[in-house]
């Protein structure tokens, strides 16, 4: 089988003259060409970019034009990228540019031109070689979900390739790999050489980011995190669908999460980021489907890193907790129909129950776990997990219903806990979370439990019971629980 890699054009501006005609310093670059160099058995080759003659503007003409609602040229947008790579843009000006971005948007075909060119920064992974079709999912992040866990296991079982490569989450959302960090000996760092040979041979990877790929979204991240700018629509569209898209994915099955535990809270907002994402998925010829989902109160029954796979087992297993039930079966089948595996809602939906109780699934798991080093006695033995030395109700304060959870609240307690990172050095706590949440509409007396606290520090807890008490609001009514998937778009 052939593995390929392309390399977009190095990051080294090619000569640029003087422009007789120009004015205000302004340079000309005739060589407008990428150059594109082989990683494969095969000569792999770029689209042909004729040459062309492009003036070098200004980095303060681009943020004017930004700021005053202009729109960039694809070679405006080419320069912007090389020159955020390369360093040549000042962090100053590059944040300013965020910012102008961040409130006057862009248009489809800038963003769908912003995600092709940070796609190019770096290699791009060839998957051709593999036969079946290649589908990835992406969520925007949220608290509890244990969705990939389940998700990527069961559409192996279904012979769908899914290449998932994981990056930095916002907040103190955990990530999947540090959930799977959990099981001893399971490696999060794989080549790109590695990663293709595994999706060759079981149909599925759950890895870190490679550095190799869309390098100059890194470096915007970054900056977007430091400067207030990481809800831009236009901006997570090009970071999300660049990494994607760079490691080979066919289609894209998205989960755009809204509410108190997204980072996007405003629903009118989540469902514009879903139409842009499948709007720039479609113009760079990729299937792509997203639902909004619901994100006011945490996904599933329980939060933190062992927790979280010990529920995708018994989800894997044909139970678990009925709200992430719904939203697997949901975003299951989605992945069957996008990858041509299921023709019509009903066969997608037989596929996804078959694969989840028939115990195919979660061999996958396992064979995706051993394969990445991991002990898969974990999977076959939950009960081997590191328990938690203490573990405490939080008692509700009085009678009623469960009226509204902040879920980001419960995450921040869950951090404190230990199971995330402050700092890159911090070790995570593979024992601690919260189980058995109460969710919305649920009636309580007083003093019954409205979570189980797993914890083996004392003063972490005395931290984080602020959190969880502050989570929760109680009403002597009971309340209709929102909608999980809101609206389908494709």
């Amino acid at each position: 089988m052939s593995i390929g890699f392309l390399r977009a054009k190095p990051r080294h501006h090619e000569p640029f003259w003087l422009d007789n005609t120009a004015r205000n310093g302004w340079l000309v670059n005739f060589s407008g060409s990428r150059a594109a160099t082989s990683y494969s058995h095969r000569t792999m080759t770029k689209r042909n970019i004729p040459p062309r003659r492009f003036i070098k503007p200004s980095f303060e003409f681009l943020i004017e034009k930004k700021r005053d609602g202009g729109e960039f040229t694809k070679d405006e947008v080419r320069y912007l990228i090389d020159s955020t790579l390369d360093g040549e843009m000042p962090q100053h000006q590059l944040a300013a540019l965020a910012m102008a971005i961040y409130f006057q948007g862009m248009s489809a075909q800038e963003t769908a031109d912003l995600t092709e060119e940070m796609m190019l920064s770096g290699e791009v992974i060839d998957l051709s070689g593999i036969a079946k079709p290649k589908i990835d999912k992406f969520a925007t992040g949220g608290i509890g979900d244990k969705t990939s866990l389940v998700l990527v296991p069961l559409a192996m079982a279904a012979g769908v390739v899914v290449p998932m490569m994981c990056g930095v989450e916002h907040d103190y959302v955990i990530n999947t790999l540090d959930k799977l960090a959990s099981i001893p000996g399971f490696k999060a760092h794989l080549s790109n050489e590695q990663f293709v040979g595994q999706l060759a041979r079981i149909n599925g990877a759950i890895i870190a980011q490679s550095e190799d790929l869309a390098p100059a979204d890194a470096k915007l991240y970054e900056l977007r995190k430091e400067t207030g700018t990481i809800p831009s629509l236009p901006l997570i569209t090009g970071s999300v669908l660049s990494k994607k898209l760079a490691e080979g994915s066919e289609g894209l099955v998205i989960d755009v999460k809204w509410g108190n535990g997204s980072f996007i809270k405003d629903l009118e907002q989540a469902k514009q980021l879903a139409r842009s994402m499948t709007r720039v998925g479609r113009s760079m010829k990729r299937r792509c489907v997203a639902l909004v989902t619901d994100m006011n109160q945490p996904l599933g029954d329980s939060v933190g890193t062992a927790l979280e796979i010990k529920e995708a087992i018994q989800l894997l297993k044909g139970g678990g907790p009925e709200d992430i039930k719904e939203l697997v079966l949901k975003l299951g089948m989605e992945i069957v129909r996008l990858a041509g595996v299921a023709g019509s809602t009903l066969s997608a939906k037989q596929t996804v129950e078959r694969h989840l109780t028939d115990g195919s699934a979660l061999e996958k798991l396992k064979e995706l776990v051993k394969a990445q080093g991991g002990d898969t006695t974990y999977i076959d033995h939950p009960e081997k997990f590191t328990q938690a030395r203490h573990i405490r109700k939080l008692p509700a304060p009085k009678r009623g219903y469960v009226h509204t959870i902040n879920a980001a609240m419960i995450a921040h307690g869950v951090h404190i806990l230990g199971a995330g990172k402050s700092a890159a050095g911090d070790k995570i706590d593979y024992a601690v979370g919260v189980s058995e949440i109460r969710k919305v509409g649920t009636q309580v007396k007083q003093g019954e439990p409205l979570m189980m606290i797993h914890y083996n520090d004392e003063s972490k807890l005395e931290q984080a019971l602020n959190y969880f008490k502050d989570a929760y609001r109680l009403a002597p009514k009971r309340p209709t629980p929102p909608p999980l998937v809101v609206e389908r778009v494709a």
